[in-house]
């Protein structure tokens, strides 16, 4: 078991309201990720979860007990941390049975919650070593071992990843991924990291400034972001935005004008739309192709333009001088310096209104159930 529910929860330090009153839902066996900027109180949230931050006002419930006034030791939960925290002088055994030597486990069953953590963090031949022998991805599994021997109903990861190279994150986030696979707990892990978020999440929840932006599955925000901060948080690289003037809008969408005076046709509700409205356009890198018979098109000027062999990523200007990224393929004929013409359709744009909030855009969700 592992449901979680927060009711306006809310966290307050002084007259400084850094957690808004919270509403927010986690079903068991799930993997949520919250992402955000920094300071956008993910960690705080995550700190109040686990109890080691009292909360202003609001209920949480873990398995339909409120748990405001637990200590975080009953409360059914394991924490990992951005540092290791293993004790240096312990072997790897001893220091994920630590927290069973604390609850006075006796020594059969010490061994057998060890060794299963071991067998499926991969740490079986190094249960004898110390942590200074290990790198960093197996000290961050010491960790995440030492969380599994309490077998919890809820796993709590505050940023464990940060401290490692590019290249151990990725093969941490596999491990991560894996491990849920088999053990089924619920898991709530916080990164500023969006990446990590796409890759392991059945759920993200962004935040900024306290305040859930919003909350669904990957693909979900990928592709119906709800407004541009969300829009512009989720991708990488992320989206272009451009300024636009509103110059009618159907029911086939809102036709829009750029400042050079192309204008381009955007596959959106057309809501409360008005001609002369300022709005913003926003487009995928990977959306944009350049050259192509698509309804709409932009003239850039690529200023760098980086080959990573099975693509290339194009760092341009706009002719109003907004900066934009394109992603084309491995041979795309592109040079600095050298004006080009980038297009794309008019269902893979999107459409923000004065106040920063998405226009209803016509992307058929029940295409990512079948991905599910």
């Amino acid at each position: 078991m592992g449901h979680l529910i927060l009711s306006g929860v809310s966290k307050s330090f002084g007259s400084a309201e850094v957690i808004k009153p919270t509403d927010l839902e986690i079903v068991d066996g799930e993997f949520t990720v919250f992402v955000g900027p920094s300071g956008c109180g993910k960690s705080t949230m995550l700190r109040m979860i686990a109890g080691l931050e009292e909360i202003t006002s609001g209920t949480i419930e873990i398995d339909g007990k409120v748990v405001n006034n637990l200590a975080p030791v009953k409360r059914g939960i394991s924490m990992v941390f951005q540092s290791y925290a293993l004790y240096p002088h312990m072997s790897v055994y001893e220091n994920i049975a630590f927290p069973l030597r604390v609850a006075r486990e006796k020594q059969p069953e010490v061994d057998r919650l060890v060794n299963r953590a071991a067998e499926v963090l991969k740490l079986t031949d190094r249960l004898k070593h110390r942590p200074g022998e290990l790198s960093g991805g197996q000290r961050q599994r010491v960790a995440i071992g030492r969380a599994i021997v309490r077998e919890p109903s809820v796993f709590l990861f505050d940023e464990p990843l940060s401290n490692l190279d590019a290249a151990l994150r990725a093969e941490m986030r596999v491990e991560l991924s894996r491990l849920h696979s088999k053990l089924g707990n619920t898991m709530i892990y916080v990164t500023h990291d969006q990446i990590e978020a796409m890759t392991m999440a059945d759920k993200i929840v962004v935040l900024r400034d306290g305040r859930i932006e919003q909350v669904g599955s990957p693909l979900e925000l990928y592709h119906k972001p709800n407004n541009r901060f969300v829009a512009g948080f989720i991708g990488n690289p992320n989206m272009n935005f451009l300024p636009v003037t509103c110059k009618s809008a159907d029911p086939e969408g809102v036709r829009v004008t750029f400042a050079d005076g192309s204008e381009a046709v955007v596959a959106v509700d057309c809501g409360d739309a008005r001609p002369g409205d300022k709005l913003e356009l926003g487009i995928r890198p990977d959306a944009l192709r350049i050259g192509g018979d698509d309804a709409a098109g932009l003239k850039l000027v690529p200023e760098v333009v980086e080959r990573l062999g099975n693509q290339t990523v194009i760092y341009a200007i706009a002719p109003d001088g907004t900066p934009l990224c394109v992603v084309g393929d491995g041979f795309a004929e592109v040079r600095p310096g050298q004006q080009v013409a980038a297009s794309f359709a008019p269902a893979d744009a999107h459409l923000f209104g004065k106040d920063g909030a998405a226009f209803a855009r016509n992307f058929d969700l029940s295409r990512l159930d079948r991905l599910a």
